[in-house]
């Protein structure tokens, strides 16, 4: 049985390399993982501009006692290229406009009064050379790595991209990743509630963690607890998606069939049973394809928690490392214990619970129910708290390791 860090590093090294990139627009990159440096070709500002409204001047025609009456001598707008500011004059200029030949400062508009075609500078005004000025190269010089590859593309990124001049970016394909959940039980949410069945929940959470991690997904029908059933679903799945996960049937009961039928169908199995609480009985596997990329099976427990949080923290960073995201895993935070938390120790336990700011820095509090069924206290938690697998459990005011919901589903 693995331990967690183990586990995730194999996980992590199926993800290598990344998928193929592909071109994108940039009004549809959000999201995606950059396949490419992008560089600024030019500084970036490309001009001198004024970071207000107010009047360009030259600092050595503010000499002496003050105040200052200086002519007014046309304009700099944006969108335009001004004159030559005359020595002994100023300029009437406006936010984002360029700073005219000769000038080397902007004066507020606020501290300035005019008289007709006079501006009045009080001596307290008098400003020091670049003030108010952005100056040419200031966020970029021609050349300069402005996103590097590897980065998921969030709204900034694109403003800054779009920055630089570019209209379409190259990104990592989505992986594409199909999911199958086996087991007799299973129908639709919202059918007819036949005794003895329950309604599939897993698969929907799942889906739309894979999608917050980038990918495109799929979902087949349910398959029963039948063997050649079973195999004819798995190798149909694996021979269209990046990554087939499949949910229940991964332990050693006689109708848990997932582990043979991979095995039947040649799927190699990596692994199988990680030291986690909870969520232990994770398949992992690879399944060769002739002139393509191997499929990557991921097998998860059956019970709602077991199979979030292994997807979570296992399932998520794979589609990260295949998308050559460069935080395929997020940081742990840590934070302090509100109250106990009992552990038994053997596994590292990934406890529900809910986090918040208190004056010192951050609380946690893990939550009552955290049998691996339950689907509730999932829909609660913001993050998990990580007991590692020596200790008898934590106390109230234990600093802990916390790994937030936000930061592995997004």
């Amino acid at each position: 049985m693995l331990r967690f860090e183990e586990a995730l590093a194999r996980i992590l090294a199926l993800g290598a390399p990344p998928l193929a990139t592909e071109p994108v627009a940039l009004e549809e990159a959000e999201g995606r993982v950059l396949g490419e440096d992008l560089t600024a070709p030019v500084d970036l500002p490309g001009f001198d501009y004024s970071s207000m409204d107010g009047y360009a001047v030259r600092t050595r025609d503010l000499d002496g006692a003050g105040p200052f009456r200086l002519p007014v001598r046309g304009e700099s707008r944006t969108g335009a290229v001004p004159d030559a500011l005359e020595p002994g004059t100023t300029m009437r200029i406006f936010t984002g406009a360029a700073i005219p030949a000769g000038a080397d400062c902007v004066v507020m508009q606020e501290k300035v009064t005019r008289e007709g075609d006079v501006a009045v500078i009080a001596a307290a005004a008098r400003p020091r050379s670049g003030h108010n000025v952005r100056r040419r190269g200031e966020d970029l010089a021609a050349g300069a790595l402005a996103i590097a590859k590897g980065t998921r593309l969030r709204p900034a990124h694109l403003a800054l991209a779009g920055a630089i001049d570019r209209a379409e970016v190259s990104v990592v394909r989505r992986p594409v990743v199909s999911f199958l959940a086996t087991g007799d039980e299973l129908r639709r949410p919202g059918t007819d509630p036949v005794p003895g069945t329950i309604p599939e929940s897993n698969t929907l959470a799942l889906r739309a963690m894979a999608r917050r991690a980038g990918a495109s997904t799929r979902a087949h029908p349910y398959v029963r607890d039948d063997r050649a059933a079973t195999e004819r679903a798995f190798a149909a799945a694996l021979d269209e998606a990046d990554v087939l996960v499949t949910v229940g049937g991964v332990s050693v009961g006689d109708h848990d069939l997932v582990r043979p039928a991979l095995e039947a169908v040649g799927v190699t199995l990596e692994f199988w049973r990680v030291a986690i609480k909870p969520g232990k009985p994770l398949v992992i596997g690879r399944f060769p394809r002739s002139g393509r990329r191997d499929a990557i099976v991921v097998g998860l427990p059956g019970n709602p928690a077991s199979a979030m949080i292994t997807f979570a923290v296992f399932g998520v960073a794979l589609l990260r490392a295949m998308q050559g995201d460069n935080k395929p895993f997020p940081a742990f935070a840590r934070a302090r214990m509100t109250r106990a938390h009992a552990h038994d120790p053997g596994r590292l336990e990934l406890a529900r619970a809910v986090v918040s700011q208190a004056d010192e820095g951050f609380s946690v509090t893990t939550l009552g129910n955290q049998a691996s069924g339950a689907v509730t206290t999932m829909a609660q938690a913001d993050a998990l708290v990580c007991i590692p697998e020596h200790a008898t459990g934590a106390s109230a005011g234990d600093e802990v390791d916390v790994l937030l919901m936000s930061d592995l589903c997004g």
